[in-house]
């Protein structure tokens, strides 16, 4: 499907850049923003993986082949072409968007009800889950953004949208499932 034997190209040295469809845009396009900051989550997630084990683990490098998923959903705009697609688009679709709700729920069975807001930290892969909830928030911030300006895949910005509180409950998981969360104290510092 994809062959990548020479990386640079020198086509974007002026700025622009190919969609999945062919099309050039401006390399700072909202379209190239929304899927370049999936791309950004993606990345954050390996780092946590580098504290990651067994099943976490295994989400994490399942979120990150659906973040390919989704990049490649978002670089190609006209979805009311893909029937007249040489080859089948790839989008996003409601069985992933459910796939991570069900491990949410999984997931949050084992904790107890919060009764303070979180700050970032606790153990390392807490911390990092934490930066790729802030990170994915920054992609759903860009998806919603383009959905406003053109078509968007309503899976993708679901997917975002509960992804972001995957990583929130898979932080409080990484942190003795709730017991060494870091609570806010509200003007603790006043």
């Amino acid at each position: 499907m994809v062959v990548l034997n020479k990386i640079y190209t020198r086509t974007g040295d002026g700025g622009d850049t190919a969609l999945g469809d062919g099309a050039r845009v401006p390399k700072h396009a909202p379209r190239v923003a929304a899927y370049g900051a999936s791309d950004e989550t993606n990345a954050a997630i390996g780092l946590a993986r580098l504290h990651a084990e067994g099943e976490m683990d295994a989400a994490l490098a399942r979120i990150q082949n659906d973040l390919f998923d989704l990049g490649a959903d978002l670089c190609v705009p006209d979805m009311a072409s893909d029937a007249d697609a040489e080859y089948p688009r790839l989008r996003m679709n409601a069985a992933q968007v459910a796939r991570l709700e069900a491990e949410i729920d999984e997931m949050n069975r084992a904790l107890a009800p919060l009764r303070s807001f979180i700050l970032p930290g606790g153990t390392a892969l807490a911390a990092y889950l934490h930066l790729c909830r802030t990170t994915c928030r920054r992609a759903e911030r860009g998806a919603t953004e383009l959905a406003t300006l053109e078509e968007v895949n309503p899976a993708a910005l679901k997917y975002l949208n509960r992804l972001s509180d995957w990583f929130f409950v898979a932080g409080r998981v990484a942190n003795g499932n709730g017991a060494d969360d870091v609570l806010w104290v509200p003007g603790a510092n006043r």
